[in-house]
């Protein structure tokens, strides 16, 4: 699936892109709205990911002109602005789907499988977007976490840290990479907010005398343990 990103901020580009392609998406970026409409018109891609506030034409605008095109490829509309009447405009214009920022990835990953599901045709298989392991499961769409057939309310930072971890159960994840990726790298968000969020996570999740599901590599970050509880 090829995905192209027009987005002015090159750090959120570069993140989206790298988020993307570690999910097996071919991701490529643009950083003003009139080189992403002449990308765009070529019809070579399976996804649009839009900034909303784009320099020289804006997202809304670039979608608009790709619509007159006849130009189909599906639209997701990223912007700040998260007012109805935005949103309204937004969809109005041609977009497909409207992801308000700051936005946590998990949520973004949702709704471009989402999307390319719905170009593909057919109702698709959700069943790929459930994450699970032993006695834990989360649906990204639903925003449904359960442990051991229970839900369990969580944040939306706590359910965007957990569905990170959940998506590379093994993979130990620096908290610097966990910080860009829960919280979009905002400024004056330190690393040790992680340790937090994850002290969150084991209290909701962890039962008494029972190893926990995150482990702590020490010096670097965490890791989801898919053995589970009663492991040893």
């Amino acid at each position: 699936m090829k995905v192209l990103i027009v987005e002015d901020e090159e750090r959120l580009a570069r993140l989206i892109s790298r988020v993307l392609g570690e999910e097996g998406y071919a991701a490529e970026a643009e950083t003003s709205g009139r080189t992403g409409l002449a990308r765009a018109l070529s019809g070579d891609f399976d996804l649009l990911i839009v900034d909303w506030m784009l320099p020289d034409l804006s997202g809304v605008q670039l979608v608009k002109r790709l619509r007159v095109a006849e130009v189909g490829t599906p639209a997701l509309m990223l912007t700040a602005r998260d007012q109805i009447e935005d949103k309204v405009e937004g969809l109005d214009a041609g977009a497909d789907d409207y992801l308000a920022k700051p936005f946590a990835f998990p949520e973004l990953l949702a709704r471009v499988r989402a999307l390319t599901r719905r170009k593909g045709g057919g109702e698709g298989n959700t069943a790929g977007t459930m994450l699970e392991s032993g006695d834990v499961t989360l649906d990204p769409v639903r925003h449904v976490v359960r442990h051991a057939g229970e839900a369990v309310e969580l944040t939306a930072k706590e359910f965007a840290l957990l569905a990170t971890l959940l998506q590379r159960p093994g993979q130990v994840f620096t908290r610097s990479v966990l910080l860009d990726t829960v919280w979009g790298g905002s400024p004056g968000v330190y690393t040790n907010v992680v340790d937090l969020y994850v002290s969150y996570l084991r209290k909701k999740l962890d039962r008494d005398g029972e190893p926990s599901h995150i482990r702590t590599v020490r010096g670097v970050g965490y890791t989801w343990d898919e053995r589970g509880p009663g492991a040893r």
